[in-house]
C-alpha cells in the first residue's frame, strides 16, 4: 500500500511539474512576443523621427519626447523638448535625405537604450552638405507608450 501511495505521489508530482513547465514556457513565449513588439516599435519610432527631421516637422517629437527631455548636441549644448522642436522646425536646413540606420535596441525592463547612425544630405543656405552622426536615445515605457527622455548626438568626421 505504501509503495502504491509513493508511486501515485510521483505521478501527480510529475504531472504538476510538467504543467508548471508548460505554463512557464507559454509565459516566456508571450514575454518574448512583447519584447519583439517593443523592439519593432522603437525601430519604427527612430525611422519616423528621421523622416520628421528631413521634413522639418516637429509633430512626432511633441508626442514621443517626454516633458523632461534633455538632448545633448554635438557642440555640447543641451536642449529641452521645446528647444529641440523649435530647432527642427526653424533650422533653415533643407534635407534631400535623412536616414536612421544601424539601429540597435537594448532593453532593460521598462527602459530602452537605442543607438543608431543618422546620415543626411541637404543644403543650408547655398551650401550643400553631407553629415553623419551617432545618436543615443534613452526611452522609458509608461502608460502612454515609449517616451524619449534623453539623447546624445556625436557628429562623425568627414
Amino acid at each position: 500500500m505504501r509503495k502504491l501511495a509513493v508511486f501515485a505521489f510521483m505521478i501527480i508530482a510529475s504531472a504538476a511539474i510538467q504543467a508548471v513547465e508548460a505554463q512557464t514556457a507559454a509565459e516566456l513565449r508571450e514575454l518574448a512576443k512583447e519584447r519583439d513588439a517593443k523592439h519593432d516599435e522603437l525601430v519604427s519610432i527612430e525611422k519616423e523621427m528621421a523622416r520628421a527631421i528631413q521634413w522639418n516637422n516637429g509633430t512626432i517629437f511633441r508626442r514621443i519626447y517626454g516633458d523632461d527631455f534633455v538632448g545633448v548636441l554635438p557642440t555640447g549644448q543641451t536642449m529641452d523638448k521645446t528647444g529641440w522642436i523649435n530647432a527642427i522646425e526653424t533650422s533653415g536646413v533643407k534635407y534631400t535625405s535623412f536616414v536612421a540606420s544601424d539601429i540597435q535596441v537594448r532593453m532593460f525592463q521598462e527602459t530602452a537604450v537605442v543607438t543608431c547612425l543618422w546620415s543626411s544630405r541637404g543644403t543650408q543656405g547655398t551650401k550643400s552638405f553631407t553629415r553623419q552622426w551617432r545618436v543615443i536615445h534613452v526611452y522609458v515605457y509608461g502608460q502612454r507608450g515609449w517616451k524619449t527622455v534623453a539623447s546624445q548626438e556625436t557628429l562623425l568626421p568627414g
